[in-house]
């Protein structure tokens, strides 16, 4: 009963995933005056982006802010004059961030050459911005970003639930979950940089897809029949993890980053999400195949299938959800 808890707390709707961060470019033009640009995600209705930028009371703005709308969000540009020696120490917050399902990218440029780089995480909307930052410190952040993401995608974690209970254990695990990171590690990659641009809400439309299908495999695999899913399993997984890497770059975007920083941040950012996965998968093998194991062996037939109704099942209603938009506006 207390696996089949869990599955229903999956279950709830699915978040999107798009959820990108927010970009903060803060660049010394002069000795006293900064270049401040502020980029959000794009709106997804006539609201304002609920969260915003409020900048220190005695940086002064010298020119009205400009806004623009662009094709990936909209942005900002002010011009503000800051006293020498007073940059660091300056608080900035962010109004509406805490419990948002976003970060703030903010970087910080001077003349002399000199940046650094911090994430501002919703659990603290605020920064004191200080000098340069060691890269442990940035690879941490990205990697607690990438694995609090996957814990936080029902959608795909119970994609992996299922590839689980397809191949049970051993080798074949081993090898069907190498094949979905390789897939979605591939597909990260080229999203987060913006090598590939795709709509997003077809891609989740065609992720919960992917988990309406795993759906009857689980059972097909109980009454000892065949598939193509069934024969492959790790095939099965990198196809579908290439659409699931997708989602995955929803939580993230590059675009902005200076290229000298984006290995670092791109190779943390897998390393959460992959670390995110594991220890799903570990607890999962603790509950199958430790306490629940006899009991589910002799439970009865609907209790055991139960698992594949709710994957298929939560699989349809998130593609009926996410595809309704998309057919009828």
């Amino acid at each position: 009963m207390l696996l089949l808890f869990g599955l229903a707390l999956l279950s709830r709707p699915a978040e999107a995933h798009e959820s990108r961060p927010c970009l903060l470019n803060i660049s010394q033009t002069d000795d006293l005056h900064f270049r401040v640009s502020w980029k959000t995600p794009p709106r997804t209705g006539p609201e304002a982006y609920p969260v915003g930028l409020e900048l220190p009371a005695d940086w002064v703005e010298s020119i009205p802010v400009q806004r623009r709308s662009l094709s990936d969000g909209e942005l900002e540009i002010r011009s503000v004059a800051i006293e020498p020696g007073t940059l660091d120490g300056s608080v900035v917050s962010f109004p509406g961030l805490a419990g948002y399902g976003t970060e703030v990218y903010v970087r910080v440029t001077r003349l002399d050459g000199s940046s650094y780089s911090e994430l501002v995480r919703p659990s603290r909307p605020r920064l004191e911005l200080s000098g340069e930052r060691g890269w442990r410190q940035r690879s941490l952040e990205f990697i607690v970003m990438g694995f609090e993401h996957i814990l936080k995608g029902a959608d795909h974690l119970l994609f992996v639930f299922g590839l689980l209970l397809i191949v049970g254990g051993g080798m074949q695990l081993v090898k069907t979950v190498s094949a979905f990171t390789l897939a979605h590690s591939i597909t990260l990659a080229l999203a987060a940089l913006g090598v590939v641009n795709l709509q997003p809400a077809p891609i989740e439309a065609l992720i919960a897809l992917s988990i309406l299908l795993l759906g009857p495999e689980v059972i097909h695999r109980m009454k000892g029949e065949q598939s193509l899913a069934l024969r492959w399993p790790w095939l099965v997984a990198f196809v579908f993890g290439l659409l699931h890497g997708f989602g995955f770059a929803g939580g993230m975007s590059l675009i902005g980053m200076p290229r000298v920083e984006i290995p670092l941040a791109l190779l943390s950012f897998n390393i959460g999400v992959e670390l995110g996965q594991l220890a799903f998968v570990g607890l999962l093998l603790l509950l199958l195949y430790l306490p629940l194991r006899r009991q589910l062996a002799t439970a009865p037939l609907w209790l055991r299938e139960a698992p594949a109704y709710v994957i298929g099942v939560s699989g349809a209603f998130w593609f009926i959800q996410r595809s309704w938009p998309l057919l009828f506006g």
